[in-house]
């Protein structure tokens, strides 16, 4: 019996000695502060190294990797040392051991040490994981999900079962970390309703937690970027992350951010600021072609040349990636340095052989946009993308490759693409079959300018394209899956043979228009220019009554869409009035300079909040609108600042009580100046009609500007017996400067200078951009025109272009009384 107690005490103090040696090397381990530490510790005790060591030892050497700055670490040292093969060997022997957390944690490791998705140790716990898959817990299962996006599984079956987990749990999500790693990582594999409760829940999340980090923040941006979506109550919550971290942002996120198409004005001159004052910091090509990315767009003059002399020098350094980024970013800019381009022209011969085919397409639209001169390169380029387009079978990839195909330089329609063409047109979504159309138009045209043979297969092809985009149209029963087609629809193609079926398509899918795609359709009806009375109606119906579940931004589109067109539906006061409060209520909402473009649709409109008209001509706004409008873009930059000066005139001229003055002189004469200001042939066959009529040149002005800076056609004067008065007896200016008649004193001249009873006549004549395209109902931007020349005094005589092109007008006669009924107002 005493020997039997000894034995037991024996095995007893060796199991608690092994055990306390055991805990004493985990803790070694966890203690290490190098690399070859954990290596060492491995060396030395291969044959006590549980499942636990194995792991912890994987996840230190990720943790020591992860404390280093980018450009500082190791992680190549570590995949080739002898002792990390001896770690993978031990792991894929013991990885049925490992607990559940142990084994994702592993594999999260390694992936994060760029150990590639193939070898054989990720292969391993990647199949553990997923037997473990339905016990994991929420922190494991993302973590997890992180990994299998990594290894670019985006469409795995397994992702599938990851999205099906998440969808069953959600509710149970609290923590928006977890949430945001899993968003990003199943959004391939999920549906638009799936994806919707994501958005809700982490609005909801966002809300409840107090301070979230810009991490988070960041993958919620992905998340939305992957659906090419844009939900406002989201974007404003990441907007105010970034701002409240910006301090901690480093040049990486900040590059990141914006490559995520995140583009508040606010942020921008936020990473302005802090870029500029670190540019001399960054001289290793990745990280300044993350500056380059983030700061060129942005940059000052001075900045700007600073970066392309920078970027010029260090061109042969860059690799592939940062090729892209530099030319990228050009084309953003706009920039077409020549020095710089034909650099960038030279590295690229270099790293051709390794872009796949979606980053061979950019290439090849920012070398064209930005007119690079290397026909040698534009031939190798053709001949890897017709290489890549043999063995596509996706058609978005088809498609994008043909049009890019059609954009190089001295390429033709030859036999392989349009088979190819052929071939994936059933498959194609509307946004690639205008892909497609695109290119045979080109090619089209340039085979009947030089002779070529190749036009009948075009035309054959473009028939049959037709076809098969109106097939498509009318076996649409769905609007929402429609409008996501319609989402970056444009082109002549589309705009000639299917705007007007897709907008009957809507029609005929009226009922399916609700509160959550109500904008969507304003927008897409925006760029038709279509008047439908019936969707107008149903829109507006719509609107008002889901007012306070759609976004502020939102209901700016569909105003726009009435504002444009000039459309009053049949409750047209509550509908503007409705829409109006619930804006007036967010404008925290928008933007400096989105604001002003509001302000400029509701005055089109002929409404002019008073809370929103003394916010936007407040000084302090001004010039914070200033400050921003440095860092957008030129186009948006000009646009913001023509509707800035189209509302100060309509504030000046229909709302004198706001005693907000006319500070727009300096900025319309710059433009008038800067602009052709030449007369085209129809004014000056017009303005020899008119000095028939009216007895002679001193009796009519051609191309007048009037006081606050409208440009009217033809400017008369009639008298109280509606006889011409001529400007020369009257004894007013005819200064003509570039075709363009300009007042000295642009205020008064108006008031001071006719007789008593003389009537002063704008006559202009109207395109077809003066009218939908189905209607000849005046758009909102004439009709305004209209309203405040007569404010300024005029009677207005529009001449359509429908009448003036009629038939019934084909003589010169008939055009004459035509004219001579309208100026004298005869019936």
């Amino acid at each position: 019996m005493l020997s039997l107690r000894n034995v037991c005490l024996l095995r007893l103090r060796h199991f608690q000695g092994r055990t306390l040696s055991s805990d004493l090397l985990l803790s070694q381990i966890n203690s290490c502060t190098h690399e070859d530490e954990v290596f060492s510790l491995v060396g030395r005790n291969k044959a006590r190294l549980s499942e636990k060591h194995v792991g912890t030892a994987l996840n230190m050497l990720w943790q020591l990797q992860k404390k280093r700055p980018l450009l500082l670490r190791t992680s190549d040292y570590i995949r080739s040392h002898s002792q990390f093969l001896t770690l993978c060997v031990l792991a894929e022997n013991k990885v049925e051991n490992m607990e559940d957390e142990a084994v994702v944690d592993a594999l999260y490791s390694i992936l994060r040490l760029n150990v590639e998705g193939h070898d054989s140790l990720a292969e391993v716990l990647v199949t553990e994981a997923w037997k473990r898959l339905e016990r994991l817990s929420l922190p494991a299962l993302s973590k997890f999900s992180m990994c299998l996006y990594k290894q670019h599984r985006h469409f795995s079956p397994l992702m599938g079962k990851v999205a099906r987990i998440v969808d069953e749990k959600l509710d149970s999500i609290q923590d928006i970390r977890i949430l945001s790693v899993l968003m990003v990582s199943i959004s391939d594999v999920i549906s638009q309703s799936f994806r919707d409760r994501l958005l809700h829940k982490a609005e909801q999340l966002l809300e409840e937690n107090g301070e979230v980090h810009y991490n988070y923040a960041k993958r919620i941006l992905q998340f939305l970027q992957n659906f090419k979506l844009r939900y406002h109550p989201l974007v404003e919550k990441c907007n105010k992350i970034f701002l409240n971290s910006a301090s901690h942002l480093d040049i990486h996120t900040i590059s990141l951010i914006f490559g995520l198409g995140f583009d508040n004005a606010e942020f921008r001159l936020v990473a302005k600021q802090l870029l500029s004052e670190t540019i001399g910091d960054y001289e290793d090509p990745e990280t300044f072609a993350k500056l380059f990315f983030a700061l060129g767009p942005v940059a000052g003059s001075k900045v700007r040349e600073r970066l392309l002399v920078t970027a010029a020098r260090m061109a042969e350094e860059f690799s592939s990636y940062q090729v892209l980024i530099i030319l990228k970013t050009m084309q953003k800019m706009k920039c077409r340095n020549s020095h710089l381009l034909k650099k960038m022209a030279s590295t690229l011969h270099k790293h051709l052989d390794n872009y796949h085919l979606l980053h061979l397409i950019k290439i090849s639209q920012y070398l064209v946009v930005l007119r690079c001169q290397d026909l040698e390169l534009f031939a190798k380029l053709k001949m890897l993308l017709i290489g890549f387009l043999k063995s596509s079978v996706i058609p978005a990839d088809t498609a994008a490759t043909i049009r890019v195909l059609a954009m190089l330089p001295f390429c033709q329609a030859e036999e392989i693409i349009i088979n190819k063409a052929a071939a994936v047109l059933p498959q194609c979504r509307l946004h690639h079959l205008n892909c497609i159309a695109t290119a045979l138009v080109k090619w089209n045209h340039y085979d009947q300018l030089h002779w070529q043979n190749s036009s009948e297969l075009c035309v054959k092809l473009l028939q049959k394209l037709n076809d098969c985009g109106f097939q498509r149209l009318q076996k649409a029963n769905n609007l929402n899956l429609l409008l996501e087609e319609l989402t970056h629809q444009n082109g002549k193609w589309f705009e000639e043979v299917l705007c007007e079926e897709t907008v009957a398509t809507c029609q005929r899918l009226i009922d399916q228009i609700t509160w959550s795609n109500v904008s969507q359709l304003s927008f897409f009806l925006i760029k038709t220019n279509y008047r439908y009375p019936s969707l107008l109606d149903r829109i507006a119906s719509v609107t008002v009554e889901n007012i306070e579940k759609i976004h502020p931004f939102e209901i700016y589109s569909i105003l726009f869409l009435f504002s444009a067109l000039n459309y009053d539906p049949p409750a047209n006061e509550d509908f503007f009035e409705s829409c109006i409060q619930h804006l007036t209520s967010n404008l925290s909402c928008f933007e400096t300079h989105h604001l002003v473009v509001l302000g400029h649709v509701l005055a089109v409109a002929g409404y002019f909040p008073p809370v929103l008209i003394k916010r936007i001509f407040d000084v302090s706004f001004l010039s914070k609108l200033d400050a921003q409008l440095a860092v957008l873009p030129d186009t948006v930059k000009q646009e913001v600042s023509s509707y800035l000066m189209k509302l100060n005139r309509a504030v000046c001229l229909e709302c004198p009580e706001f005693h907000i003055p006319w500070f727009h002189e300096r900025y319309c004469q710059r433009v008038f100046h800067t602009s052709s200001g030449r007369i085209n042939p129809l004014r000056q066959h017009v303005h020899r009609m008119l000095t028939e009529i009216l007895g002679g040149s001193s009796y009519a002005r051609i191309s007048v500007l009037t006081p606050y800076y409208y440009e009217i056609d033809f400017e008369c004067i009639l008298d109280e017996n509606k006889k011409p008065l001529s400007y020369t007896v009257q004894n007013l200016p005819l200064d003509d400067v570039q075709g363009i008649h300009l007042r000295h004193d642009m205020k008064d001249e108006g008031r001071r200078a006719l007789p008593p009873g003389a009537q002063r006549i704008a006559l202009e004549f109207l395109d077809s951009k003066a009218f939908s395209k189905n209607s000849h109902h005046l758009k909102g931007e004439p009709a305004v025109k209209k309203r405040h020349l007569e404010m300024l005094g005029y009677r207005v005589v529009q001449i359509p272009h429908f009448e003036w092109n009629s038939m019934v007008l084909s003589t010169k006669g008939e055009r004459l009384e035509y004219l001579k009924k309208h100026l004298y107002g005869i019936q």
